[in-house]
């Protein structure tokens, strides 16, 4: 039987956030294993984002369907969950895919509870079983991976950003139709007046597909030059463990780990890291990755694919200038 994907698309600084792209084209492709059916994205906001939704259909989205209204353009969790449910209840979606941002974790399980639906939070790995979805999420601050099936006939997934890839080819812009709300602007208790975002021209740590994150060995904040410089050279977001963090040295936006932000790069470069399981939990399932310490027994090397034993502050000099002279 044919299965309707309703995936949740995240439009923020008038793009969208490439984990939204990433369930766009991971729903069109397990459709065809699931028998077919439609691939159907909610975008939710201003008048922006309805003009941007027709380009989803360039990552596999058979439909568009746009909630847009003045009141809608700054995210709100109240208004945006609700609109979500309503959506994919009228659409009767068997799954609704949400990335797992900062704003979709938020939504995620208000959607699960107004649809009465089973949850797979923060999945990274799916596979079609039986003629349904199973999915892996990491468990234990990503000591084990546990393998869950959904038995509710609507079911909610948030799949971590950077886990699955976009399109490979894209495809033609997709039709738009105006979404049914189901609920009007005197239906929620509070709203958002105004966004003040940090001005930044880096990629957001969960969206990146390089990270070089620092840790106590650098000694200080004035150290950490030498990975703005070296991630600079290779076109990477700094990072941070948490005791940086709590140091002071650099902002709560830069925390990798259990209570900072959890990411999946391809590249993950971890100096001057101990690798304590708080931090392991929020970068265990990068696809790759570097330590360097000069501890020979620091934990982090227990799981990097690649290590470097040495005094961070010669090691990344001379990293920075390998790179260059490759780069010419």
């Amino acid at each position: 039987m044919a299965a309707k994907i309703l995936v949740v698309a995240e439009f923020r600084g008038g793009k969208f956030k490439k984990g939204s792209l990433e369930c766009v084209a991971e729903a069109a492709r397990r459709k065809g294993e699931l028998g077919g059916g439609d691939v159907v994205a909610l975008v939710i906001g201003g008048a922006d984002a309805k003009a941007a939704a027709a380009s989803l259909g360039k990552q596999g989205a058979d439909r568009v369907l746009a909630a847009s209204a003045d009141w809608l353009e700054h995210f709100n969790s109240d208004s945006y969950s609700k609109i979500a449910t309503n959506v994919a209840k009228a659409e009767s979606a068997e799954y609704v895919f949400v990335a797992a941002t900062l704003d979709g974790k938020d939504i995620a399980s208000r959607i699960a509870a107004g649809l009465d639906a089973g949850y797979a939070p923060d999945v990274t790995q799916l596979a079609v079983e039986g003629g349904t979805l199973t999915f892996v999420r990491p468990v234990y601050a990503g000591k084990a991976y546990a393998h869950v099936s959904l038995s509710t006939a609507t079911k909610v997934v948030s799949i971590r950003p950077n886990s699955v890839p976009t399109a490979e080819s894209e495809g033609g812009d997709a039709a738009v139709a105006d979404a049914d709300l189901g609920i009007s602007e005197g239906d929620i208790k509070s709203k958002v007046t105004s966004v003040e975002a940090k001005g930044t021209d880096k990629v957001d740590l969960t969206e990146a597909s390089v990270i070089v994150s620092g840790g106590r060995g650098l000694k200080g904040p004035e150290h950490f030059e030498l990975l703005e410089t070296f991630a600079d050279t290779i076109g990477a977001t700094v990072g941070a463990s948490r005791a940086v963090v709590d140091a002071g040295w650099r902002p709560h936006s830069d925390q990798v780990g259990q209570t900072g932000k959890t990411v999946s790069p391809n590249l993950y470069f971890a100096i001057g890291i101990s690798g304590a399981i708080q931090h392991l939990a929020g970068m265990s399932t990068s696809k790759t990755i570097v330590a360097v310490n000069k501890d020979a027994d620091a934990p982090i090397f227990k799981v990097a694919d690649y290590g470097i034993v040495g005094d961070l502050f010669e090691v990344m000099p001379r990293m920075t200038e390998e790179v260059k002279k490759l780069k010419g």
